[in-house]
């Protein structure tokens, strides 16, 4: 049996043991906290569950993580519930909106003012090659895994209104230079705006996502080692997917007192699932090119 700790006056989290749980159940009403379950994945209640606990990821540690951010834990399962059967464009402006809300939360202070300084790296560039239909989008920032920094979010922007405006580019291509797809946002530029309505209102005018879903039907994406919170939600919108056989992915906001912000509540819960994606956000974990490929994150491996 595991020990389910309160945190404050906020229950964290609800477990239900499925092969243990009756069968002849009708629609549960959700707590406002994440609900997981452990076991049988066909057992009829299971399907309205946040989670369902599987590999790579272990009970104790997806507990243990959302104990750690409970606000953030509850926020995000409310959001995926919500966002589950509506239309993407909707489903990025509630998820900003939420992402808003934990910026403004002790739990994202804390992580802040836990944060070292780090000299600046040198900044990035968004490369772009246009051969007959074919527009190739590349991440260039190989010194810093290709860490997207505001100058690069906001070439994404523009790339993805070009792709999505101009009906003679039939493919587009995503891609990044160097070791790695991209590592995620970069984290020295979190905290520049304290302000979540404001960060809301740039995030409406600057998202590259919004761009990116309009353009989604002809997007591929290729995947080299890690592709980490914002490059892969970025990704994950993209018709196909191919990954190299050591390939991975990640989505590391909730230790972070956040929730995915680059819309990845919405790209990777379309593509995997409502439950898978709340399982790689709650537990913050990797998981490899294979367990991917079995989940539907990707539709391939291949070499590089």
């Amino acid at each position: 049996m595991l020990e389910l700790p309160w945190v404050g006056e906020i229950m964290p989290v609800g477990v239900i043991h499925l092969d243990a749980a009756v069968e002849d159940v009708g629609p549960l009403v959700l707590p406002s906290f994440p609900l997981i379950g452990i076991g049988d994945r066909a057992h009829p209640l299971a399907a309205q569950l946040d989670a369902i606990v599987e590999p790579p990821i272990t009970p104790e540690s997806l507990i243990r993580n959302i104990c750690e951010q409970p606000a953030a834990s509850a926020v995000l399962v409310q959001l995926l519930r919500l966002i589950d059967d509506l239309d993407v464009e909707p489903s990025l402006v509630l998820e900003s909106m939420a992402y808003g809300l934990l910026q403004g939360s002790d739990g994202h202070a804390a992580w802040l003012a836990s944060c070292v300084t780090t000299p600046p790296m040198p900044p990035g560039m968004v490369l772009l090659e246009r051969r007959d239909g074919v527009l190739d989008i590349c991440l260039k920032r190989p010194a810093a895994r290709n860490a997207i920094d505001r100058g690069m979010r906001d070439s994404l922007r523009e790339a993805f209104e070009l792709a999505a405006l101009d009906a003679d580019i039939g493919r587009v291509i995503f891609r990044g230079v160097g070791k790695a797809f991209s590592v995620g946002a970069d984290l020295g530029e979190f905290g520049t705006t304290r302000d979540p309505a404001t960060a809301h209102a740039i995030r409406m005018q600057t998202l590259p996502a919004h761009a990116i879903a309009r353009c989604a039907e002809k997007l591929e994406a290729h995947i080299q080692r890690a592709c980490v919170g914002s490059g892969l939600e970025m990704a994950a919108f993209a018709r196909r997917i191919t990954a190299s056989p050591r390939a991975w992915f990640r989505l590391p906001e909730l230790a972070m007192g956040l929730l995915p912000g680059a819309g990845g509540c919405v790209s990777v819960s379309r593509r995997i699932g409502r439950q898978r994606a709340g399982l790689m956000i709650l537990s913050g974990k990797r998981i490899g090119a294979e367990t991917a490929l079995d989940w539907g994150l990707i539709d391939a491996i291949v070499d590089d």
